[in-house]
């Protein structure tokens, strides 16, 4: 049976519901004409009332591209695709990367559900939320098959991610937990990936998946680079990653962060490994250093009341020391205009109430530059 996917719901039930021509003629004919029309009826009903991720599975439904950046954002703190790609040849085959003895079929690892795991001796043993079969929950809900974003999808086997996603090695479970919990009620927003991936895991699995990030050691995976004139980017479709444009050259920072990786294959292949590159404009480390441990004068609160030593997180409050410059800084913006709530965000509300975006900057890019532990 062919298949076609409409462009809504409204245009399925009107095909379901129109009213079909049976010509005159045989009997028999007629009948067989009028047992395949209510066949083909009975089906395209069928499908304008399923679930839309019934229909197109849970990969796209998670994985979708926003067509525009959410909360309010800078565009600079959110990837999005730039309309004109470079010409780049697809990974296909065996992959491999330096210092793992594993291998992996590019197109099987290509997608959110079935992360590779190159380095299986460097964490303990990873519960399936983790690596792409959910875990059967309680009596209400027993999810079987293949998660619909596997965790070591985006955040990598080894929890640091990339810089579209949070680092979460060696956060706290509690804190890690009430986090899932906010995105589950809304009062932490991400329509896109995190809110719908809550509703659906169980509290058994995100509890797993706590203990699991939070026994791994981060490890430095960013590189914090002051500079005027940083590398021409591009937004790739592949991951939404920024990368390098082939012909080269620089251009002007202005406000903003701009984060690269080491190495694109690498990346993409999900190699914990390899790291990033941000960079920021000049004078930023220094500009971010006297905030984060002064509050200069008033403008915020000291970063280390709460966050501990060297930021390297104090009880339940998590480390901030060497995470992803951009996701600091989307975080200080959520938190900033209120779709980052909960009683975590309070506390930080009149932290971060007076700060400019290029204070945000500065504090993201000396928090970066420090050792995650």
């Amino acid at each position: 049976m062919r298949l076609t996917l409409y462009s809504s719901r409204r245009e399925l039930f009107r095909l379901a519901t129109r009213e079909y021509p049976f010509p005159r003629g045989r009997v028999g004919g007629n009948l067989n004409l009028m047992s395949n029309c209510l066949r083909q009826r009975f089906w395209v009903l069928l499908l304008a009332l399923l679930p839309i991720t019934t229909i197109l599975g849970p990969r796209q439904v998670f994985g979708q591209t926003p067509l525009t950046v959410p909360n309010g954002l800078p565009a600079w703190t959110f990837n999005i695709p730039d309309k004109v790609q470079p010409p780049t040849a697809p990974v296909t085959g065996l992959v491999h990367v330096p210092g793992s003895a594993k291998e992996y079929d590019a197109e099987k690892i290509a997608g959110n559900a079935n992360p590779p795991d190159w380095f299986p001796d460097e964490h303990p043993a990873a519960p399936r939320i983790v690596t792409g079969a959910v875990a059967s929950s309680d009596a209400s809900r027993h999810y079987t098959g293949v998660a619909p974003m596997a965790c070591g999808s985006c955040h990598l086997m080894s929890g640091q991610g990339h810089s579209e996603s949070a680092d979460v090695a060696g956060l706290p479970v509690e804190y890690f937990v009430r986090q899932m919990q906010y995105f589950k009620s809304g009062a932490r927003k991400d329509d896109v990936r995190m809110g719908p991936i809550a509703k659906v895991v169980s509290d058994e699995d995100v509890r797993k998946a706590a203990e699991y990030f939070a026994a791994i050691q981060p490890k430095p995976f960013v590189k914090v680079i002051e500079t005027a004139t940083p590398p021409r980017t591009y937004i790739a479709t592949a991951g939404r990653h920024r990368v390098l444009v082939p012909e080269g050259g620089t251009e002007p920072m202005g406000h903003r962060i701009v984060e690269v990786a080491e190495d694109v294959f690498r990346m993409n292949v999900r190699d914990p490994h390899t790291g990033f590159t941000a960079y920021v404009p000049p004078g930023s480390v220094a500009r971010g250093k006297a905030l984060v441990e002064s509050g200069s004068a008033g403008k915020t609160i000291a970063c280390a009341i709460c966050h501990g030593d060297g930021l390297k997180g104090l009880g339940e409050v998590p480390r901030i020391a060497g995470m992803q410059p951009v996701y600091i800084a989307r975080q200080l913006i959520c938190m900033q205009n209120g779709t980052s709530a909960g009683l975590a965000a309070a506390l930080m509300k009149k932290v971060v109430a007076d700060l400019s975006e290029d204070d945000i900057i500065a504090i993201s890019a000396y928090v970066g530059s420090l050792a995650p532990r």
